[in-house]
């Protein structure tokens, strides 16, 4: 049956397919199995020593460039990652053609890895890169005469990196490969490197970006008699290079633009995923880790969640377009900072009590924790912690800045009390997310005897009569209504909350991936500061908080569908 061969095929019992790992450290160990573990040890650790060497590498190209433009320029860093996206696409291809296509090399697969929402974020966000590239690839040939060659064959690379690196991550982010385990692992990990550069790169260089053009905008200011003048050296700087006034260059710039915050978010979601396909290297799951129900989406037993939630992503869509409007004017008004930094002190506290019931929930249900060893689940908590220290770190800044300044401005009390509800709202819903992933999957009462039953009915493939099938379906007709129609309170309030938080998580990462950046417009923390620190605080933090809110997503897309 079905079943009976994915079992199999999940959990080998022929030993003579594993290819046990090998080191010539450990070539003296007396057991198969602990020259195994140890070399698998080894392994690791050399190919995370090369990809640290490469990041400070890369690191120290990039930091030159800020620092010391005229010995390191912008064109060395691309010709660095040039070659890097280079040995990388041959590491790729020769996996796709060679390695994963060698006898017993992908004996087992992941099933918690490449989830189908992260595998979807690849392709989206990868596609929305390569059009980045594409943009920029026209503005640099529109504008040949004052640019490199440089600026024109780095994205060239950079899109056929993008497709074969999608592809590489759609179909193969599942794999435990199990042969060519240190080649397999240091590619893993160059290619890791490799994004996190393109990632850090993507931060410095928007950065920079960015100042320009809140530079401008304040020399303009300025000669209209509106502000002081920043650093009016900046606009001399700009000039050199302008668009021409043509419909297809401003295209391409304002595309540019648009689409710059996804190619940062595909970094970040690249380098998760291939993290867990290089922890699942050598691999070997039992039958135990694999799922005999794979649980599936669906919207039956929740009301208010989406209710709530479809009311703040419309209130919310609505305070985004007010603000985009007027926030790219010479002169925002005050009032729009007002009403965006009240939405988000009405959201954040229901966002809050939400994920503390949910909390609570959890303690009073009789669920046992999950202990099995789970690198995608690992790594989910890593990174949920990880990515919310962008948002708290920003916080904390702003906090420290206003309590410094003035706090009993109406303003400057909104973005106090902003401030702190964001950290606490951050932490609840980490709590929240973690405890749900840990929680075991419950089988509703009833459905656990009809699965074994029909496993078994399955396998042994006997002949059925029409009344037995009759049955069958009356049986699973009755599993069913029990399961979506007497779901217990507690599961209940677990899926609405669960979903009310995806829609408010979704809409809290639209606001600032699409432009929306209030904690550098209101120039309150960037007059504390100073303008070049602000600024670096911001695009670490800013590109981190739209991964947290995306991540969040994902865990809590998976607690609601196991609740």
């Amino acid at each position: 049956c079905h079943h009976c061969k994915s079992r199999s095929a999940s959990a080998p019992t022929d030993t003579s397919k594993i290819h046990y790992e090998k080191f010539w450290l450990y070539r003296h160990c007396s057991s198969v199995q602990q020259r195994d573990r140890q070399a698998q040890k080894a392994g690791q650790l050399f190919s995370g020593l090369l990809a640290m060497n490469v990041v400070f590498l890369g690191s120290a190209f990039i930091s030159s460039m800020i620092f010391n433009q005229v010995a390191i320029t912008l064109a060395d860093v691309w010709i660095l990652l040039s070659i890097l996206k280079v040995l990388c696409l041959f590491w790729i291809i020769y996996y796709l053609l060679g390695t994963s296509r060698q006898p017993h090399a992908v004996l087992y697969r992941d099933s918690h890895a490449g989830a189908i929402w992260i595998r979807g974020s690849v392709l989206l966000f990868g596609m929305c890169s390569i059009l980045l590239n594409v943009f920029q690839i026209g503005y640099s040939t529109i504008l040949i005469h004052c640019k490199s060659r440089v600026e024109i064959v780095f994205p060239s690379i950079g899109i056929l990196f993008i497709c074969t690196q999608a592809y590489f991550l759609w179909h193969h982010s599942k794999d435990c490969i199990q042969v060519q385990h240190n080649f397999t692992r240091c590619g893993l990990m160059l290619t890791i490197a490799t994004n996190l550069l393109l990632w850090l790169l993507a931060v410095t260089n928007d950065t920079l970006h960015v100042e320009i053009e809140s530079q401008l905008r304040e020399v303009e200011r300025r000669f209209a008699g509106k502000a002081p003048s920043l650093h009016p050296h900046w606009c001399n700087e700009t000039t050199l290079c302008t668009c021409p006034n043509t419909t297809i260059c401003k295209v391409f710039q304002k595309g540019y633009i648009l689409l710059y915050p996804f190619n940062t978010e595909y970094c970040l979601v690249c380098c998760s995923v291939l993290y867990v396909m290089w922890k699942n290297v050598g691999r070997r799951i039992s039958h135990h880790h694999v799922p005999h129900t794979k649980p599936k989406f669906k919207l039956q037993g929740v009301v208010f969640g989406p209710l709530l939630g479809t009311a703040a992503v419309i209130i919310g869509a609505c305070v985004f377009m007010m603000y985009q409007i007027q926030a790219t004017s010479l002169a925002p008004s005050r009032q729009v900072f007002v009403i965006y930094y009240s939405y988000y002190i009405v959201l954040l506290p229901l966002m809050s009590v939400g994920a503390v019931i949910g909390t609570i929930i959890h303690a009073l249900e009789k669920k046992e924790l999950d202990t099995l060893k789970n690198p995608t689940r690992s790594l989910d908590v890593v990174l949920l912690m990880g990515a919310a220290l962008g948002q708290i770190g920003m916080s904390y800044f702003s906090i420290v800045a206003l309590v410094a300044t003035d706090p009993r401005d109406l303003l400057n009390s909104l973005i106090l009390s902003y401030s702190i509800l964001l950290i606490f709202q951050n932490i609840t819903q980490n709590v929240f997310v973690i405890d749900g992933l840990h929680r075991q999957r419950v089988t509703p009462p009833g459905k656990e005897e009809d699965t074994k039953e029909q496993n078994s009915e399955a396998c042994s493939q006997r002949r059925v009569s029409v009344l037995e099938v009759g049955q069958e379906i009356r049986k699973a007709s009755l599993s069913y209504i029990y399961t979506y129609s007497h779901l217990s309170w507690k599961r209940r309030v677990l899926r609405e909350i669960s979903f009310f938080l995806v829609l408010c998580n979704i809409i809290l990462w639209v606001m600032p991936t699409f432009g929306a950046h209030p904690v550098f417009e209101n120039g309150m923390e960037r007059s504390f500061y100073g303008y070049s620190t602000w600024f670096v605080i911001v695009n670490f933090g800013l590109p981190l908080g739209v991964f947290y809110r995306m991540h969040s997503v994902g865990g809590l897309l998976e607690v609601y569908v196991t609740a």
